[in-house]
């Protein structure tokens, strides 16, 4: 039976070499072919690169011109720090944080129970100098009625005495002349002496009313003038009873709440920040970029939050200094070295239209473009 695996044929030399030149002849034609290819990359990608380059400073020149914009910018708004106004235990807490309040709505009650007994303790006070001046009312009343009786008192003993003193001096030339007896003279001496005493008691009692009356008036500016105190004294007690409540001061946000039911609480303590939903824009631009901004200005403004929405509004104002001096620290550079730095002023820009909607709270990034042109 014969063997059907039939041996290779050996090539020779020659023929070894022949197929070796064509497989490199192979080779040399792929890489011709391969080789215009490859140069019109090294044309056509620089070229393409120059012209995008190109095209990209054109758009960022014209955009330079008609356009400024910045990533300093910032969402802004009003934070309303509530704060008590009396000191006590807190015993009502009726809000947490990010509670949406209306402008009047209780948030903090504190024990008011010190404050109502001082104010039951000044009404009480305030009572007894009214009592008391009703008292030196009456007194002043019968202190005219007995200065007006003196008085009357003095015109009846004036009368009585110029009555006397003309009888003593015509009784004394009579006796003088020896018409009348010693005792008609000793009679009208007396009578001359008892009108005199009498006048004089009249008028130093007259004096005495008066005094008294006096004091009774001083005593009465003196009352009503501590009545006046107390009435102050109650209407302060009042208002801090009043305080024991704290309110909300106007529509917005709980934020940064630090109190607690049960905290002892002091004057000014800081309790909570109500953050209005009233927003605006402060973007900090370089000065060189304020050449031709304007308030009224339209605005593009780009909020990191909502990436793929452009909200609208525009310039309200420009800060009429920069953000250095404006700082608790402004800097000095009348001494010592000094580096020019481009400075930064703020700009307010506000929306126009409504974002009631949308969750924009101070703080937020912003990248606003104001069309200058």
């Amino acid at each position: 039976m014969e063997d059907d695996k039939t041996p290779k044929k050996k090539l020779s030399k020659e023929e070894l070499d022949e197929k070796a030149k064509e497989v490199l002849k192979e080779r040399k034609a792929r890489a011709k072919k391969k080789r215009p290819e490859y140069k019109k990359k090294r044309v056509v990608v620089p070229i393409a690169t120059a012209v995008i380059l190109i095209v990209m400073g054109i758009s960022a020149a014209i955009h330079a011109t008609y356009f400024q914009s910045t990533d300093d910018a910032f969402v802004e708004g009003r934070l309303i720090s509530v704060a008590p106004r009396v000191s006590g235990p807190v015993i009502n807490l009726l809000v947490d944080d990010n509670d949406e309040v209306k402008a009047g709505q209780l948030l903090v009650e504190i024990d008011p129970a010190d404050y109502e007994v001082k104010l039951h303790q000044t009404e009480a006070k305030l009572l007894e100098a009214k009592a008391q001046l009703n008292v030196t009312e009456k007194q002043i009343e019968e202190g005219g009625s007995n200065v007006q009786q003196s008085y009357e008192d003095i015109n009846s003993t004036q009368s009585k005495l110029d009555f006397a003193t003309k009888d003593h001096k015509r009784y004394s030339d009579m006796y003088k002349e020896g018409i009348v007896s010693k005792q008609d003279y000793d009679n009208s001496n007396t009578s001359y002496t008892v009108a005199q005493a009498n006048h004089k008691a009249a008028t130093e009692r007259a004096k005495a009313m008066e005094s008294a009356l006096e004091s009774h008036k001083a005593k009465a500016e003196a009352v009503q003038a501590e009545i006046k105190r107390l009435e102050a004294e109650v209407e302060q007690a009042k208002l801090n009873l009043s305080y024991t409540k704290i309110y909300a001061p106007q529509d917005g946000m709980v934020s940064a709440r630090s109190v607690e039911k049960g905290n002892y609480l002091q004057v000014g303590q800081p309790l909570m920040n109500i953050v209005p939903k009233h927003v605006w824009v402060i973007a900090n631009f370089k000065e060189i970029q304020l050449t031709n901004m304007k308030k009224g200005q339209p605005v593009s403004i780009k909020i990191d939050t909502y990436p793929n929405k452009r909200f609208k509004g525009h310039v309200d104002s420009i800060q009429r200094a920069t953000g250095a001096k404006s700082s608790l620290f402004p800097p000095e550079n009348a001494v010592g070295s000094y580096v020019k730095i481009v400075q930064r002023v703020p700009v307010k820009i506000v929306f126009d239209e409504d974002i009631s909607k949308y969750n924009i709270v101070p703080g937020m990034s912003v990248v606003p473009k104001v069309k200058i042109k």
